[in-house]
């Protein structure tokens, strides 16, 4: 979003939104391509910098789809976050820097039972799968 103008952050977003909704890898390349060919005349600036980016962006494909959304999000760590957050927030003012190392390293030693104790983000069954990634399939279209 850095090099798109704020006026068409909202659209923008919409079509690379498009691109998690697609089947398969192929089609996620496919929609990509639709995109910076669609932005190449309105923002070129936003089609090249999209484009330099590529490899990035569609990194996900490269494993099994049972994994894509646990690779694109960052839903967890946003969440750890908040929940740090609101309990420094209801403290408010802490003594020292060692009582809020021990509020947050409380927090996130609750945050490793829940894990351990079987509500994982990434189960070892799907892991497994992703043990050794094939390397991405990204047609290539003929570019002037």
């Amino acid at each position: 979003m850095q090099v798109t103008p704020k006026s068409s952050w909202g659209w923008v977003k919409a079509l690379l939104h498009s691109v998690y909704d697609q089947p398969d890898a192929e089609a996620v390349h496919a929609q990509f391509d639709r995109i910076v060919d669609a932005l190449a005349d309105k923002l070129p600036q936003v089609a090249a910098h999209l484009e330099d980016a590529r490899t990035e962006i569609l990194a996900f494909t490269a494993y099994p789809k049972d994994l894509w959304r646990q690779i694109w999000s960052n839903n967890p760590n946003e969440r750890l976050n908040r929940e740090i957050r609101r309990r420094t927030d209801v403290v408010g003012i802490f003594p020292d820097r060692g009582a809020i190392i021990r509020l947050v390293g409380a927090v996130l030693a609750e945050q490793h039972d829940e894990w351990a104790e079987g509500r994982r983000y990434l189960g070892l069954d799907i892991l497994a799968k992703a043990d050794s990634p094939r390397s991405p399939t990204t047609p290539t279209k003929a570019r002037p």
